[in-house]
């Protein structure tokens, strides 16, 4: 026997309340007047029916999915699942639900997928690319549009028509230099992990552009794929070598990960014989056996401001010229990372 659909009016019965009245409470609208009691019966009529709302209905009434999208590049990089987590959690909030792509380090299935997002229920997306100068002609249509787009975006992304939340790691990157050079550091290879075709991108130009300011540095920057066993196998062979490096950069957290692994496997101490350096901040580098060493991103108050950016778009302000909020890194020194032996 098929199950018997639940209808906004069934929980307004059973509450005894209008159905206005309950559609008000169940979407959690800013202009409701009902009082904690009622809202507490409708909520209970609702679980009690296993009233599920019909997103299309609600979207057709109030011109809302109350759903964000969010396009990643890599689902098993932990620093994406930290923002989409952080993400949620703040959306969750303003009563607002968020769909997650994962464009898993391909450049034609990121293209593909930021094309179809915006015709997906959702009434606003979030997204890391590759590259934003790829897709200007995409941010431009979306804008004339008055579709919500917030892009995470590197320092010296030229302008385009979204709205752009930008870790600026000059800050973390000196801090990270200065440090190592203190500890007699002058050796260094940077790990530019990217997807094949790939900008190698701001960060490992900015480290070697900081080191070239510093007495006697050298920075040689090695590239190697996104995946945590590709930059352990790269790796392999940098600290392998006759002329290895002192300390290793990593592009970000997971990279420096594979490297700490490679290390392990070579039987070379970190940071006796090498210290490694990530870039990202992502928790579960603190609880590593060897706690890594990073130049972190403000998670929190990155993840807000794009909530409000989006939420702003939404919600009435969409003739707003294009925003974009830049914020700092810091170098946060933990075990990886040691004196020169």
């Amino acid at each position: 026997m098929a199950r018997k659909q639940i209808r906004l009016k069934d929980v307004a019965e059973k509450a005894g309340v209008a159905v206005n009245t309950a559609s008000t409470i169940l979407n959690r609208r800013p202009n409701s007047w009902a009082s904690k009691e009622t809202e507490e019966r409708v909520f209970a009529a609702a679980k009690a029916l296993g009233y599920r709302p019909n997103r299309a209905a609600v979207a057709l009434q109030s011109g809302q999915f109350k759903t964000i999208g969010l396009l990643i590049a890599d689902l098993q990089n932990p620093y994406f699942t930290q923002v989409a987590t952080l993400l949620e959690i703040e959306l969750e909030k303003r009563g607002y639900g968020l769909v997650i792509e994962n464009w898993r380090n391909d450049l034609e299935r990121e293209k593909k997928l930021l094309e179809n997002f915006v015709h997906q229920n959702v009434d606003g997306i979030a997204v890391f690319v590759s590259d934003i100068g790829e897709h200007l002609e995409f941010f431009e249509n979306q804008a004339k549009l008055g579709f919500p787009v917030v892009a995470y975006a590197m320092p010296g992304t030229g302008t385009a028509q979204v709205d752009m939340v930008v870790p600026d790691f000059d800050t973390g990157l000196r801090q990270a230099a200065a440090v190592l050079h203190g500890l007699g550091h002058r050796k260094y290879v940077f790990l530019a992990a990217r997807s094949k075709g790939q900008r190698v991108g701001m960060r490992p130009t900015l480290f070697k552009k900081i080191v070239g300011e510093l007495e006697g540095g050298d920075v040689e920057v090695v590239d190697c794929g996104p995946s945590l066993e590709h930059a352990r196998d790269v790796s392999i062979e940098v600290l392998g070598g006759a002329n290895r490096p002192t300390a290793v950069v990593a592009l970000n957290d997971l990279t420096a990960i594979g490297v700490m692994r490679a290390a392990k496997e070579l039987d070379l101490d970190v940071p006796g014989d090498v210290s490694v350096v990530g870039i990202d901040g992502v928790s579960l580098g603190e609880q590593l056996t060897v706690s890594l060493s990073t130049v972190a991103q403000p998670h929190h108050e990155i993840v807000g401001r794009t909530v409000e950016m989006l939420l702003a778009r939404i919600e009435g302000e969409g003739d707003e010229p294009p925003a974009r909020a830049e914020f700092q890194t810091r170098f946060i020194r933990r075990e990886s990372v040691g004196a020169v032996s």
